[in-house]
């Protein structure tokens, strides 16, 4: 146990850590050279493309310095705010973390919310300025932000040169302690991920805390009280390596013939059946959803199809929640949560790669706590059983960190109070740099948030979020309909205020996209009885008094009584179509 050091890297999306990792496996030979390609541990395409880790990957790496035979388990973390419930996982895993900086973005929101989890966790931390050899580099304005935020000098290295490689490897042997626990004690281990495999089931990503693990011993899960038998053990290098147990402060695999990634639970404790008394490692949060949608198939048919897709992705992806829904404007589908908007695009994208299907999310939205007016509380995440009378609502708030340079400083305050938003810190993390905090709806942050918090800072600013509690908040149902038929996945829930423009601009959208019938169509918005919008389509002219030439006047007027006739009993019974086009061009979420 003295040679094995367990530690992870953590640092702000796009902040080199993949690279670095990839300098680690490099340095202790654990990928043979030909092997190496950039982002070794991102094994999905989808990470490779958007240069961010979803996933976290384990890998054991052996390192000899002296006479002495050194392990060191690096866990890998995604850096991406919907991710962050891996992050706390893996780091409760580990006795040190390496907090990466790169030298032309310096200190960033996520950086500040990474460094404050380790230190929750009581972590040894290094600090390191990475990417020294870009020109834009700002090595000693970085240095000093680092130092502002953690009180020592950070180590300067190049990932992609290489450079400072050996003192980052020195660092980790000298400072990040070894585990500590009772090898001789009963088994307890936590489970910090899972995958899913066609042919051996679940795959339980573990770190031993105390005792050890061996192919045949009966196991149970802490939270569930369900017992398998142990069929392997393993470390990750980074592919599987059998061995013949696993021992205290060591990380590894084990598979044990379990069907459902729900019943490996991350976060869990695993201990040994024969004493179900040991008590569990210190808890969990179990990955919440915030953002609900609705998903269908764009081909109707498609649904069995989506069906099964989207139960094989909950057998890698635990975070992913959804039950089947019906709507009369796009058929059968889900109702879908997610941990935040990344989560959701990576699970489309998922979707259409992995399995071939193509999807319509209809608008996301959080879920809202109502209480009615005999005293009960519903919980409501999808618009349409919004009621339309109730007490009081309350909605999920969240403390959102932006880091910013100071010449946005106005712009990002402005933009912060247009969402709703109420400013509760201010600092200057140097001359130049500007730490805000701001407690606003989530409902606010979800929606292309991201995109206009960069457009507004030209891309410098950064933002980071937690949830912190629900809120009474003055939000309404707005629906909308189609000669009178109201089209259940357009409704949406908005701020009363907000009502008219959102109503307006939705309508004129409709109309647009809406193809013209032989009758005239209107198209409303509404919070319960009141109209806020209208707009209307006029109907298409027919010429039926083309085969009249000349003649009495009044066998014209004959036939134009007779079609205005059909258009009344035409309105009536008329059905308008939404075409899956229209309808997929009003809900794009940029809109």
């Amino acid at each position: 146990m003295r040679n094995i050091r367990n530690f992870s890297i953590i640092a702000h999306i796009d902040h080199g850590k993949s690279t670095l990792a990839d300098r680690m496996l490099e340095y202790t030979k654990t990928v043979r050279p030909e092997k190496l390609q950039e982002q070794f541990l991102d094994s999905m395409d989808l990470e490779r493309e958007k240069g961010i880790t979803i996933k976290m990957h384990p890998v054991r790496m052996e390192l000899e310095k002296g006479d002495q035979l050194y392990i060191l388990n690096l866990i890998d973390t995604p850096g991406h705010v919907d991710f962050s419930y891996e992050v706390s996982r893996s780091l409760a895993a580990c006795e040190g973390a390496i907090l990466l900086v790169d030298a032309s973005q310096g200190v960033e929101a996520q950086t500040i919310t990474n460094f404050y989890l380790a230190l929750k966790q009581d972590l040894v931390i290094i600090p390191i300025i990475n990417k020294i050899d870009l020109p834009n580099a700002q090595i000693e304005k970085v240095e000093a932000q680092v130092y502002e935020l953690t009180g020592e000098r950070p180590l300067r290295i190049s990932a992609k040169m290489g450079w400072g490689i050996d003192e980052v490897m020195k660092e980790i042997i000298e400072r990040i302690p070894p585990p500590s626990g009772n090898p001789s004690g009963s088994l307890r281990a936590l489970i910090f991920d899972a995958k899913f495999e066609d042919y051996r089931g679940v795959i339980i990503y573990v770190r031993i805390f105390d005792g050890k693990i061996v192919p045949g011993m009966k196991i149970t899960m802490k939270s569930t009280g369900m017992t398998y038998e142990v069929v392997e053990v393993g470390y990750l290098k980074p592919e599987m390596i059998r061995t013949q147990e696993l021992d205290t402060g060591e990380v590894g695999y084990l598979t044990a013939a379990i069907r459902e990634i729900s019943e490996a639970r991350v976060g869990d404790t695993v201990i040994d059946a024969a004493f179900p008394e040991t008590p569990p490692l210190p808890g969990y949060r179990e990955p919440k959803p915030m953002v609900f949608a609705g998903i269908y198939p764009t081909v109707p048919s498609d649904y069995e199809l989506l069906s099964k897709a989207m139960a094989k992705l909950k057998l890698n992806d635990s975070a992913l929640q959804f039950i089947g829904e019906y709507s009369p404007a796009l058929g059968p589908g889900f109702r879908c949560g997610f941990l935040g908007m990344l989560h959701m695009e990576i699970f489309k994208e998922r979707l259409k790669r992995e399995f071939g299907v193509d999807i319509v999310i209809t608008t996301p939205n959080v879920e809202y706590k109502v209480y009615l007016k005999d005293g009960n509380q519903i919980i409501v995440n999808n618009p349409s059983d919004f009621p339309d009378v109730f007490e009081k609502v309350l909605e999920p708030y969240a403390r959102v960190e932006i880091v910013t340079p100071r010449e946005y400083l106005g712009a990002v305050q402005k933009f912060c109070i247009s969402r709703r938003g109420t400013q509760t810190k201010f600092q200057f993390l140097d001359e130049e740099t500007v730490l805000f905090e701001f407690e606003m709806p989530l409902s606010e942050i979800i929606f292309d948030f991201h995109d206009g918090l960069k457009s507004i800072s030209r891309g410098y600013a950064s933002f980071d979020y937690e949830i912190i509690d629900y809120r009474e908040s003055d939000v309404a149902r707005l629906d909308f309909l189609i000669a009178g038929e109201r089209i259940d996945a357009l409704t949406l829930i908005v701020p009363t205020e907000r009502a008219y423009q959102i109503g307006r601009k939705i309508v004129e959208k409709l109309r647009k996209e809406i193809p013209r019938q032989l009758f005239e169509v209107s198209i409303q918005a509404a919070i319960g009885k009141k109209i806020v919008a209208k707009e209307r389509i006029a109907p298409i002219r027919k010429d039926v008094t083309a085969k009249c030439y000349g003649g009495d006047i009044t066998r014209k007027r004959k036939l134009l009584e007779k079609q205005k006739e059909g258009k009344k009993k035409l309105k009536k019974i008329g059905k308008v179509e939404l075409p899956q086009e229209a309808f997929l061009n009003i809900v794009k979420a940029e809109e």
